[in-house]
């Protein structure tokens, strides 16, 4: 969403923003970018200026969702892990479903190690050859 569509009231705002950043943080960590951010990261992926990065930054410290490690950079806690976990499944579940021929949420392959590796050489098994 870029900036001119935000909401404009001060409140709606700052959940508006708390959900993008808490999103962004989850994605970062989950693709293996890294565990922390400084400002500098909002303001590249999510087009916000310094000072209101910063704020915000804080803001989500102040609220337990982030922690502060050294510096302006900060990390998710346990608890905003949590949060943007759940608002990034919630954001992307349309496109996080299983493709057709791939197992489902109630597969044993989600459970087992074992599992999982039989799974995939089943699929592997009726995929159209090349």
């Amino acid at each position: 969403m870029s900036l001119l569509s935000q909401p404009k009231s001060e409140s709606l705002r700052l959940l508006y923003w708390r959900d993008e950043i808490l999103q962004l943080l989850f994605w970062i960590e989950g693709e293996g970018f890294g565990r922390q951010v400084e400002v500098i990261t909002l303001e590249r992926f999510l087009g916000l200026d310094a000072g209101t990065a910063r704020a915000l930054l804080q803001h989500l410290g102040e609220e337990g969702l982030l922690d502060r490690s050294g510096g302006e950079r900060y990390q998710l806690s346990e608890r905003g892990r949590a949060e943007g976990g759940r608002i990034f499944s919630r954001e992307f579940a349309g496109l996080t479903q299983p493709a057709h021929g791939a197992c489902g949420p109630e597969c044993w392959c989600r459970t087992s190690t074992v599992e999982a590796v039989a799974c995939e050489a089943d699929r592997r098994s009726w995929a159209i050859p090349r």
